[in-house]
């Protein structure tokens, strides 16, 4: 498949063939598995106190004494001897089943379905109906996926960077994901109001300042192609994420992904 080269005025200058990884199969259930099993790699451990509700001087009175058997507070006279404790269900009682930080969390794939997840969520960037189900706007005339000279690299001011993406017709794109209700209540007050949506993703071979000006725009997101992973391709577990390849990116996919390409073709 041929797809047309930009310039930095958004102007078509030539063709370019895509490679095979470009051509592998959409495979969606494949894609949502990677991303949920390499998403619990930055989940952090967490428990309880394993001594929560257990400091107590409670002792079960035995039998005799017309009362259940649980474990009571010692002492009399003040509001809490007497009551039960230690136990759970009771009141101030420990957890049922506390959450323990010992508790394996981050799951494993392996490594070949890892980097199929990979080219095939390459593969869902150039499919536009997979594009627009995602939600991004992209122009009619716009084919996917968008090749840029490797002049975009050179880009130092986040100005320049929106003029350009504005050019190729990403204006609604850019409005799209700041327009975003702010949440309140406990999400707010623990420092999750705002949610800025997922836009544009660059991929490039090499950052001469791009990085840095493209930080400040929300929703879009810069990776080295040697660092491309499913959780830039395929936000939330779904594929078609729209994405932006410079020239050389394209040219310089890893060969660990063409590898697996090769052995499922």
């Amino acid at each position: 498949m041929r797809v047309p080269v930009l310039n930095l005025e958004a102007k078509r200058i030539k063709d370019i063939t895509l490679p095979k990884e470009f051509s592998t199969p959409y495979r969606p259930d494949l894609i949502n598995r990677a991303f949920w099993i390499v998403f619990t790699h930055s989940l952090q451990p967490k428990g309880t106190d394993p001594m929560a509700g257990k400091r107590t001087s409670a002792e079960s009175w035995g039998v005799g004494h017309g009362v259940a058997r649980v474990a009571r507070v010692k002492g009399s006279r003040y509001p809490r001897a007497g009551q039960a404790a230690g136990i759970a269900g009771v009141v101030k009682g420990r957890a049922t089943h506390p959450p323990k930080s010992e508790k394996r969390i981050q799951k494993e794939i392996n490594k070949k379905e890892r980097r199929l997840a990979i080219a095939s969520a390459i593969a869902a960037t150039a499919i536009s109906k997979v594009v627009e189900e995602r939600g991004h706007k992209i122009p009619k005339n716009l084919k996917l996926p968008i090749v840029v000279t490797d002049e975009l690299q050179k880009i130092k001011k986040t100005k320049e960077l929106k003029d350009f993406l504005e050019k190729i017709g990403l204006e609604e794109e850019l409005k799209r994901v700041i327009s975003r209700k702010i949440r309140t209540g406990t999400a707010r007050r623990r420092g999750r109001g705002k949610k800025v949506g997922k836009g544009p993703l660059i991929v490039i071979s090499r950052d001469e300042g791009i990085i840095r000006a493209g930080r400040n725009i929300p929703g879009v997101d810069i990776v080295k192609v040697e660092k491309l992973n499913i959780l830039d391709l395929a936000p939330g577990g779904k594929g078609g994420r729209l994405t932006i390849w410079t020239e050389s990116a394209i040219r310089n996919i890893p060969d660990t992904i063409k590898e697996v390409v090769k052995i499922a073709a």
